[in-house]
Order: structure tokens, then C-alpha cells, then sequence
């Protein structure tokens, strides 16, 4: 079976996973450029193939109907498929997974490091020194703080106990949660309640729709950290631009952007900082990840178990 790669990392940090692939003697297609795949080039990709290991590139309609009927299975490497069509999926006859465990240590890890970037003011201090100034600077720090999980599925849940190791308080805002599916030390609150009352704010919410426009920046604390790992379209773009000209932010991280890669006006931004959609980048995660789509995609193919 001929099996198409989409994910422009695939196999880098670690090759056990095409391995696995030839091991069930799949030819690969590898992606030919080292970047998403647009949709042009996706469908180029995926004629005459079997499976597919994919990434972030759109796989709609016009994509799948293209690939129909050889395409049998969508493999995703990560958590999010909103880039799938179901429906075009389910009507092709297109088998769709995803590995939901793997990316949860990753993302955990690099969102607590957002927040000590800036609840510690590292890089200003050090910018600081490499200019000549011995500046000391007085920061907020994570014991004690109050912080906001918007969405509590595994990777929230997981941020919030490194966070709970340095002291801080835990609120939850997420409408699929009963206060009785929370610990005694975590808090559930309406979205509201929880940005007033936030000094952290960390985004792990499914879906496209925003949570975050004009009107809940203006009910944030003055100087809060907003974190985003998880979508782009979580946040109004032009609001949290309105918010930051305002000084109303503490500080803000985005990994997951509108449009990727993202070369829009918060790279202009002071207290913004940006990663290229990282959070996943180490090489346990990206092994785990991929050796887990190559599991779902064999298994989907009728090559593995089932």
C-alpha cells in the first residue's frame, strides 16, 4: 500500500516510525516540500494512495473527493482535526483518527515555560545585562496567582498540575464540566468571573468559535498573562491588538495563530511572544505522536491490529 506523509517533521527527530511503516510494507510518499501543503499540492500528494499520515494541511470536500475512492484512511498526528471534513470523510468511505495522549506532557511543559517568561521577567533582564545594565525587576511570580484554564480536557488538566507545584490557584471555565468533575483545590467559574479574577490565562478549549473578544478583554485584570496553545480562532485577533495598544495585558504567548505561519501585526507587538505552533516539538512527543498515527493508520488500513 502506497501511504502519503503529511506533516513536513515527520520522522526527523526519531525514524522509528517509517520504520513501522516499511516493517508493513507500505511504500511512503514523503512530503516533497518541508512545509504545510497546500491544497493544491495535498491533492497531488494523495493520488493513487492508500493512507494518509496527516498534519495540518485542509483536507475538505474538493481534497478528499479528489483522493476517493483509493484513499481509505486519515491518520492525524495531534489532537486537532478541524482541518478534516467529516462529512466528505464518512461519505468516501475515509477512516479518520487522531492521538489525543501524546501531545499533553509537551504542550503542558512549554505553556509553563510561557508563564515563567513572563511571571519572571527572564528576557528582559537578560536583554538587560547584554546592554550593560544591571537591572533587577520586581515580578509577579506563579506562588499564589490565580490561573484560568478555558477548556479542561487533558492538556489543561495536566498544565494546571505543574502550575498547582508552584502555588498558584486554579479556575476552570469549561461548559462541559460539572463542579462535581473538579478536585477540592480547583474552582469552576463562568468565563467572566474567572478573567476578573485571573492573573493567568491559559486557552485549552476545543473548537473555531472566539472566546475572547472586546468585551472579555475589558473584564480582565490589568496586566493578566494570556497564553494560547491551543487555536488561533480562540482569540479576536483586532481585540487582543485593541488590548495590547491599551497596556492592559501583562503579557501575551501565542503558539496556535489564524493563519500559519503568521506574519501579521502582533510581530510588531512589545509583550508578545510567538512560537511557529511548537508546543508538540519535543522528540518524546513527536515519537509518541507519530508511532501512535502510524498504530491508528495501519490498524485503519486492515495492516495492523485491530
Amino acid at each position: 500500500m502506497l501511504v502519503a506523509i503529511g506533516p513536513s517533521s515527520f520522522a526527523q527527530a526519531d525514524e522509528t516510525p517509517l520504520e513501522m511503516l516499511r516493517a508493513a510494507g507500505c511504500e511512503i510518499r514523503p512530503n516533497p516540500f518541508g512545509r504545510r501543503l497546500t491544497e493544491d499540492e495535498i491533492i497531488e500528494q494523495l493520488k493513487d494512495v492508500d493512507g494518509l499520515v496527516a498534519g495540518l494541511e485542509p483536507l475538505n470536500a474538493k481534497v478528499i473527493g479528489a483522493a476517493a475512492p483509493k484513499l481509505k484512511a486519515i491518520a492525524r498526528v495531534g489532537i486537532g482535526v478541524a482541518n478534516v471534513d467529516f462529512d466528505a470523510a464518512a461519505a468516501h468511505d475515509v477512516k479518520v483518527s487522531n492521538t489525543p495522549e501524546g501531545p499533553t506532557r509537551a504542550v503542558a511543559e512549554m505553556t509553563l515555560a510561557a508563564a515563567l517568561h513572563f511571571a519572571r521577567k527572564l528576557v528582559p533582564m537578560n536583554a538587560a545585562i547584554h546592554a550593560g545594565d544591571w537591572k533587577k525587576v520586581i515580578s509577579p511570580g506563579l506562588d499564589g496567582a490565580n490561573v484560568l484554564f478555558v477548556g479542561y480536557g487533558r492538556i489543561g488538566r495536566r498544565t494546571a498540575g505543574l502550575f498547582r507545584a508552584f502555588g498558584a490557584k486554579i479556575l476552570v471555565h469549561d461548559p462541559f464540566l460539572e463542579s462535581a468533575d473538579l478536585v477540592e483545590c480547583e474552582t469552576r467559574v463562568d468565563l467572566d468571573e474567572g478573567l476578573r479574577q485571573a492573573d493567568v490565562i491559559s486557552l485549552h478549549a476545543s473548537g473555531e468559535d472566539p472566546v475572547l473578544a472586546d468585551d472579555q478583554f475589558a473584564v480582565m485584570k490589568e496586566g493578566a498573562i494570556l497564553l494560547n496553545s491551543a487555536r488561533g480562532e480562540l482569540i479576536v485577533e483586532q481585540a487582543l491588538i485593541r488590548a495590547l495598544d491599551a497596556q492592559k495585558l501583562g503579557g501575551v504567548w501565542i503558539d496556535a495563530f489564524w493563519q500559519e505561519p503568521y506574519s501579521g501585526p502582533l510581530a510588531g507587538k512589545v509583550g508578545v511572544l510567538m512560537t511557529p505552533h511548537a508546543s508538540t516539538y519535543t522528540s518524546r512527543c513527536r515519537l509518541d505522536m507519530e508511532s501512535q498515527a502510524v498504530d491508528n493508520l495501519l490498524r485503519d488500513l486492515g495492516l495492523g491490529a485491530s
